[in-house]
C-alpha cells in the first residue's frame, strides 16, 4: 500500500470523529484553539492507538487466512464503508447539542467510539503490505487535524457539513477497499 493510499485513509478515519468535533464546537459556548487542540490531541491519540490494536490482532489471523486476505481486506473496507455512508444519510435532525463543556471521560468515550472503525482498518492492514506505524501516525495526525478544525467550525458548519464528512469517508473507504483487490487480483496469475 503506497503512501497516497495510507493518507486517504487516514482522513477518511478521522470523517467520523470530524463529525462529532462539529457537534462538540456546536455545543461548546465559544471554542477557544487550545481547547479545539486538546480535543484534537485527545481524539488523534485514541486513533491512532487503534488501528495498532486492529493490526496485532489481524497478525496473528493473518498466517492462517493468507490466500483471502485481501478479500478480507475488501470486506472490511466495504462494510465499514457503507457503514460509515449509511450513518452520514441518517439525518437526526431534531437531535440538539447540549451546551454543557465536553469532560476528559466523555471526550475519550467519543473518541474510543469513532475509532472502532479505525482498529477494524487495522485488522485489514495486517493482510497488506503497510507499515503499520506510519498508518497509526498518519491516522492520528489526520485526527487531530480535522477534529480541531471540526471543533473550531463547529458553530459556523453545523451538522449538515459532519454528515456529508463522514459519507465522503465511507465513499473514499469503498473506493480503497476495491483497489486493494483490484491490485490483487490483477498480480494473480
Amino acid at each position: 500500500m503506497n503512501l497516497f493510499s495510507i493518507l486517504l485513509i487516514a482522513f477518511a478515519m478521522s470523517t467520523d470523529a470530524f463529525a462529532v468535533a462539529i457537534s462538540k464546537g456546536v455545543a461548546m459556548a465559544r471554542p477557544t484553539l487550545p481547547q479545539a487542540i486538546r480535543i484534537g490531541l485527545i481524539f488523534g491519540a485514541i486513533e491512532a492507538l487503534t488501528p495498532v490494536i486492529g493490526w496485532l490482532l489481524g497478525s496473528v489471523a493473518s498466517r492462517a487466512i493468507s490466500e483471502w486476505d485481501h478479500w478480507i481486506a475488501f470486506g472490511l473496507l466495504m462494510i465499514l464503508g457503507l457503514r460509515m455512508v449509511y450513518a452520514g444519510c441518517r439525518a437526526d435532525k431534531d437531535e440538539q447539542p447540549s451546551l454543557t463543556p465536553p469532560t476528559l471521560p466523555m471526550l475519550s468515550l467519543a473518541a474510543f467510539a469513532t475509532s472502532i472503525d479505525a482498529m477494524a482498518v487495522g485488522v485489514s492492514f495486517a493482510f497488506v503490505d503497510v507499515n503499520i506505524l506510519v498508518a497509526a501516525v498518519a491516522i492520528g495526525c489526520a485526527t487531530l487535524l480535522m477534529v480541531t478544525l471540526g471543533v473550531m467550525l463547529g458553530r459556523v458548519l453545523g451538522q449538515l457539513v459532519g454528515q456529508r464528512a463522514e459519507v465522503i469517508g465511507g465513499v473514499i473507504l469503498i473506493v480503497i477497499g476495491n483497489f486493494i483487490l483490484f491490485q490483487h487480483l490483477a498480480e494473480t496469475p
